[in-house]
């Protein structure tokens, strides 16, 4: 008979490339990772390595703000890289710290549906905005103790995979579980947290609200990359998830750490 865990807080920690992309931070966040209590799930991005892969085969890297372009060629290495390599990496290095964990994509189990993003002034090609999340088969996992570990590709459930934006996925689970967990949110990244002085780690903004945000875009604090990653933040705060927090994956494990915690 399995457990009923509804009522305890499900943890949904995203990390990305700097973890990904080295060695011992990885080694090192895994064993951490492994020692959390209580269900969690793990969503990871793609890191450098979709890139150098594309370049050994002579397939064009095209980047728009930051964004990739992701024609059937590049599909194809990410879906190698994020849902093969990376993945059954990290699920790999948590199962040698006794953490019981299963590689996922969206199109597996069909726990997340995307659409084509639409053109608008760039055609992104294969990539994909969430448009459901199904929880089922994630809670019968979470019940018996599994770990789920998502890539960043989803699916149409007409059998097209996409590239989709980790961030928007790790936000789109938290908000899918809402309704029956305790839901906190952790973007894991390189910097201490929101930053008021970019050239400063330790002028951290230690906490945010929707009208503070709406005043640090006014002022210019946050602009860019931030914004995209702040808007996933956001979008999960204003449906029910409980907590976000951003900032070094220290923050998950030591009690000091400074980093960001986002609320309504």
């Amino acid at each position: 008979m399995t457990k009923n865990i509804k009522m305890e807080t499900l943890k949904v920690i995203k990390i990305g490339g700097n973890i990904i992309d080295n060695k011992e931070v990885l080694h090192l966040f895994s064993e951490a990772f492994a020692k959390i209590n209580g269900p969690k799930i793990l969503v990871h991005g793609g890191g450098r390595l979709a890139t150098q892969l594309a370049q050994q085969m002579n397939v064009e890297v095209r980047m728009i703000e930051g964004r990739r372009i992701t024609d059937a060629e590049t599909l194809d290495i990410i879906t190698m890289v994020y849902a093969g390599k990376i993945n059954k990496n990290i699920v790999a290095k948590l199962q040698a710290n006794n953490c019981n964990a299963i590689g996922l994509s969206g199109a597996d189990s069909n726990t997340i549906v995307s659409e084509k993003r639409p053109i608008k002034t760039i055609d992104f090609g294969y990539v994909g905005d969430v448009i459901k999340v199904n929880t089922e088969t994630l809670e019968t996992l979470l019940n018996i103790n599994v770990t789920p570990v998502f890539c960043a590709i989803t699916h149409d459930n007409k059998g097209q995979l996409f590239n989709t934006n980790a961030d928007t996925i790790a936000s789109e689970l938290a908000i899918g579980f809402a309704n029956k967990f305790k839901v906190e949110l952790y973007y894991c990244f390189e910097k201490n947290g929101v930053l008021k002085n970019v050239n400063d780690d330790n002028s951290v903004i230690e906490h945010i609200d929707n009208k503070t945000y709406e005043t640090l875009i006014e002022e210019g604090i946050i602009a860019d990359g931030m914004l995209p990653k702040l808007n996933n933040c956001f979008h999960a705060i204003n449906h029910q998830v409980n907590k976000v927090c951003i900032g070094k994956p220290d923050m998950l494990f030591k009690d000091n750490s400074k980093y960001t915690t986002l609320t309504k």
